[in-house]
């Protein structure tokens, strides 16, 4: 049974070199090329090579994009809760989760936060906030308690400071445009 399986794995690696070494190999001589990068890069799209952000999202016109960039929520709760580590920041889900964080003051509190986004729209209804307390006996991590706290200050503040600040950065937006 083992000695077919291995012998198995060990056709299916060579059958994969073997594949593998059919690719097309065309050097090219260093006088053919341009010097220049965008000339070099401009060559390259004209034969095909070359990557744009249009190949790899399929090609599709008239869909519109909005990357983190532009998005004046995203950016305003990036740039509010700068000073906490964070965990997970994923876009396309329009979460953020920061990781445990405590003052100096007070390392036996620690506070954890997730935001999720409920829409694009500048609004305090579209923030999710939920902080998390953990409150430990001591500062070794032993015998803590989490708890949620659904309507605190700091949810307020936060929730506050952010959608002041989109609303900053969205009439600058528009006052450039």
């Amino acid at each position: 049974m083992l000695i077919n399986t291995l012998k198995n794995i060990s056709f299916f690696f060579i059958l994969v070199i073997l594949l593998s070494s059919c690719i097309k190999f065309d050097p090219k001589s260093a006088r053919d090329l341009p010097t220049d990068s965008a000339e070099r890069a401009r060559k390259n799209i004209e034969e095909g090579r070359g990557v744009s952000v249009g190949n790899i999202l399929g090609g599709r016109k008239g869909t519109n994009y909005e990357f983190s960039s532009s998005n004046p929520m995203w950016r305003a709760t990036l740039e509010t809760i700068d000073f906490l580590p964070l965990s997970t920041v994923d876009y396309s889900g329009g979460l953020i989760i920061s990781d445990w964080y405590s003052d100096n003051v007070n390392e036996a509190t620690q506070i954890k936060i997730t935001i999720r986004f409920l829409s694009n729209e500048i609004s305090p209804t579209n923030l999710k906030i939920i902080v998390h307390k953990k409150v430990c006996d001591n500062k070794s991590s032993q015998n803590c308690r989490i708890n949620i706290e659904p309507a605190s200050r700091i949810t307020e503040e936060l929730t506050r400071s952010i959608v002041q600040l989109a609303a900053k950065i969205e009439k600058e937006n528009k006052d450039k445009k």
